[in-house]
C-alpha cells in the first residue's frame, strides 16, 4: 500500500493558522487538546476526520474542500 499522501494535510494547517494569525495555544484551547498534540498534527500528512471537522470549525475553513478538489482532479482526468 502507497502512503505517499498529495495533500499534506498537517502544513495546511499549520499554514491556514499561521494566515489567519492565530496561535498554537488559542487552536489548542478551541478544540480541546494540547499545544504537544498540535505540534505532532501539523507533522502529519492525514489526520481523523473528527479531529479535522473540529479544526474546520474552530478556523472557518473548509479543509474537506481540500480533499474534494482533489478528487474532482483525479476523476477529471
Amino acid at each position: 500500500m502507497d502512503t505517499t499522501y498529495e495533500i499534506h494535510i498537517g502544513k495546511l494547517i499549520r499554514q491556514v493558522l499561521d494566515k489567519q494569525g492565530r496561535t498554537i495555544t488559542w487552536l489548542a484551547k478551541e478544540i480541546g487538546c494540547s499545544r504537544e498534540n498540535l505540534y505532532k498534527i501539523f507533522k502529519r500528512e492525514w489526520i481523523h476526520t473528527d479531529m479535522l471537522q473540529k479544526i474546520s470549525l474552530a478556523l472557518g475553513y473548509d479543509f474537506f474542500k481540500v480533499y474534494t478538489e482533489w478528487y474532482e482532479r483525479q476523476k477529471n482526468q
